[in-house]
C-alpha cells in the first residue's frame, strides 16, 4: 500500500513510474512472509547514512535467510539514479526490499540464491519540527530472537507492532510504548525512545529485542560529541513516567517529541529541540551528503 506520492519502482534492471506489481502469487515471500526491507530519507538535496541503511538490508536478508544479490554500492548507484526525478525540496522515503522467490524443505525455508530485489522511492513530507506524539502502554511485547527474526527488518515482524499501533489508537494514543520480554521498556511500536532526566539521556540497552537504529546511533554519536551524557540502560515504565523528557527516534522522522504518556505530561521539549538540531547540522555537513 503507497502512503506517499510521485512513486518510481526500480524492479527487474530498470525505473518504472508508479507502484507496480512486484511480486507473484507463487512467490515464497508473500505465502512464506521472507521479505525483508530498509527505509532511508531524501530531503534537502542530501540522503544522511544512505549508505548504512543500503547495508543493513544485506544485513537483513542474510538473517532471514535470503541471498542478497546486490552491493550497497550498486544499490547506491540505483537510488541516484532514481533520486533524479525529485526537485531537491522534494521529500522522499527509500525503501529498498528484498524478497524469496522460491523455498525449499516442503518450501518452508527460502531457496538458497532465488531473491528478488526492488527499490522504491515516495514522495513523503518530513514532519514539521514541532511535531509531537503521545504514547500509551501495550499488552504486546516485542520477542526475542528465539521466537523471531528480531536481527533483521523484516515484514513478518511488523503486524505485532501493528496491534500495538491499533491498541494505542484505540485508545486515543498516538504510538505505544513497548515492553520486551522481561518487561522493561523495549521502544515504541515504530521507533526507538530516549528520556532525558536532569539533563542525562538515556535509551533503553541494545538487548537484541529491538532494531537498535541508525538513526539512534547517529544521535548517540552527535550528542556525546557535544558534550551531552548518554546512558544506554535497562529502563522501566516508572523511569519513563519520571522523566523530564521523551523523544522518539526513527528514520522516518529523525526526533519526535512525546508530549504525554499515560496520565504523564511532559512539560519541556529543550533537549529534544536540541538533538534535532544537532542532527540536521551533521546530515547538512559534508560528511554526511551521500548524493
Amino acid at each position: 500500500m503507497a502512503f506517499g506520492t510521485h512513486i518510481r519502482t526500480y524492479f527487474e534492471g530498470q525505473w518504472h513510474e508508479g507502484d507496480i506489481p512486484v511480486m507473484r502469487a507463487a512467490d515464497h515471500g508473500i505465502w512464506q512472509g521472507s521479505s525483508v526491507f530498509d527505509g532511508a530519507r531524501f530531503f534537502d538535496g542530501i540522503a544522511p547514512d544512505l549508505d548504512k541503511h543500503l547495508a543493513r538490508v544485506n544485513h537483513s536478508a542474510e538473517a532471514m535467510m535470503i541471498t542478497p544479490t546486490l552491493t550497497p554500492e550498486t544499490m547506491l548507484d540505483i537510488a541516484r539514479e532514481g533520486l533524479k526525478a525529485y526537485a531537491r525540496d522534494e521529500a522522499v522515503y527509500i525503501r529498498p526490499m528484498y524478497w524469496a522467490i522460491d523455498g525449499s524443505d516442503l518450501g518452508i525455508a527460502p531457496l538458497e540464491n532465488s531473491t528478488r530485489f526492488a527499490l522504491c522511492l515516495e514522495a513523503v513530507p518530513m514532519a514539521p519540527a514541532t511535531a509531537s506524539t503521545t504514547l500509551t502502554r501495550t499488552r504486546f511485547r516485542r520477542p526475542v530472537l528465539e521466537d523471531a527474526v528480531c536481527n533483521a527488518k523484516a515484514g513478518c515482524l511488523y503486524p505485532n507492532n501493528a496491534r500495538m499501533l491499533v491498541e494505542a489508537k484505540a485508545r486515543g494514543f498516538g504510538n505505544a510504548l513497548v515492553a520486551d520480554a522481561l518487561g522493561n521498556v523495549a521502544e515504541s511500536a515504530t521507533a526507538n525512545v530516549f528520556i532525558v532526566k536532569d539533563g542525562v539521556v538515556f535509551t533503553p540497552v541494545a538487548n537484541g529485542t529491538f532494531l537498535s537504529g541508525l538513526t539512534r546511533a547517529r544521535h548517540i554519536a552527535n550528542m556525546r560529541a557535544d558534550g551531552i551524557e548518554v546512558r544506554e540502560t535497562v529502563l522501566s515504565f516508572a523511569d519513563v513516567e519520571a522523566a523530564d523528557e521523551v523523544f522518539l527516534s526513527g528514520n522516518f522522522s529523525k526526533v519526535t517529541s512525546v508530549a504525554r504518556f499515560d496520565d504523564i505530561t511532559y512539560r519541556s521539549r529543550a533537549m529534544t529541540d536540541r538533538i534535532r538540531g544537532l542532527y540536521m547540522d551533521w546530515a547538512h555537513s559534508a560528511p554526511a551528503r551521500m548524493l
